[in-house]
């Protein structure tokens, strides 16, 4: 089960709680799914009770106890309570493997969703806004379009606001498509863009750079796999302790995905994409992906490299959102 499955599953149970007249609120749009906090447990967590139970007016962790009765079990081995009301889920097996799956099967479209199917939404371009306006625009409409909105660009829609270029700067021209487009979606709407030549330093200290290397390692390291012969298909096995941040990011790419699409904040995804890279890179200096001198390959070793791929996966599918390049070899 990923974390937007579980979500829906969390909705589900406020829907049938508010139909049998246990809860009298408004059904959220949609329940937001996290890492458990500090004395939390299991794999994930929600705060949907507490954000319930002022409207409802019942005490928060009554509001658990009426979604944990009313949650499918399918995937969760345990619902706990914890806190002043969270709700914390064990997933039944290796949640890691699973996920890894998931991303694997779906591609570049991992995170690709249903929740704004049914939404119209039409964008323009204001008099005067300039290419950053342009740029921002095409990159909210490919987020809607990738959460089932039907979205365009024509007159007479919502004019999306943002701090634009300096006059005179022709950024694109200056700094090329990719690392404009970077430098306009990275900085929030209401930021002052990010123009600057540090955006084609190639090192780490470029997020930019950052990100698309730690692409273009995911890409390496299943080509170094084959060589070496890990063995190719299913990535049996449970997924390394190693990569626990690495998997946090994966399965947050969703909720990333959605929240960046209905807040028409391509931003927010550009951050994801950044703290994704910083894990994929410290996942390849410790997970040991790769057998090292003597050692066969194995199981073991595909599931590590079956997760890299995975995180590579996330990178391609969110650089594409945003318009920009993931290159194989940089």
């Amino acid at each position: 089960m990923t974390p937007a499955q579980l979500a829906r599953t969390v909705r589900h149970a406020v829907c049938r709680a508010v139909a049998d007249g246990a809860l009298r609120v408004a059904v959220p749009e949609r329940v937001q799914v996290e890492r458990p906090r500090a004395g939390g447990s299991g794999d994930w967590a929600t705060n949907a009770a507490l954000t319930l139970a002022g409207p409802a007016g019942r005490a928060p962790r009554e509001v658990a106890e009426i979604l944990r009765s009313r949650m499918e079990t399918r995937g969760i081995t345990r619902v706990e309570i914890t806190g002043p009301g969270f709700l914390n889920f064990t997933l039944t097996g290796d949640s890691g493997a699973d996920l890894v799956r998931t991303v694997l099967a779906a591609g570049t479209r991992y995170g690709h969703g249903d929740t704004l199917t049914g939404t119209t939404a039409t964008k323009t371009f204001a008099p005067g806004d300039g290419v950053r306006a342009t740029i921002w625009t095409g990159a909210v409409v490919a987020l809607l379009r990738a959460q089932g909105a039907s979205a365009d660009v024509r007159p007479g829609g919502e004019a999306l606001t943002v701090v634009p270029v300096p006059p005179g700067d022709d950024v694109v021209a200056r700094l090329g498509p990719d690392a404009a487009r970077w430098g306009l979606l990275r900085a929030a709407a209401h930021d002052r863009p990010l123009t600057g030549q540090g955006l084609l330093v190639q090192r780490e200290t470029n997020p930019l750079f950052l990100v698309r290397y730690a692409h273009a390692r995911t890409r390496a390291l299943s080509r170094a796999a084959a060589e070496l012969g890990v063995p190719e298909g299913d990535p049996h096995g449970r997924t390394p302790e190693t990569g626990a941040e690495l998997l946090a990011a994966i399965g947050d790419h969703p909720a990333v995905l959605e929240s960046a699409a209905r807040l028409r904040a391509p931003d927010r995804l550009a951050r994801h994409l950044e703290l994704t890279a910083d894990a994929v890179l410290r996942f390849q200096e410790t997970g040991r992906p790769l057998p090292v001198g003597d050692e066969k390959p194995s199981a073991a070793h595909r599931s590590r490299v079956a997760l890299a791929e995975a995180a590579g996966a996330v990178l391609a599918g969110g650089l594409s959102l945003l318009g920009i390049t993931a290159p194989e070899h940089l």
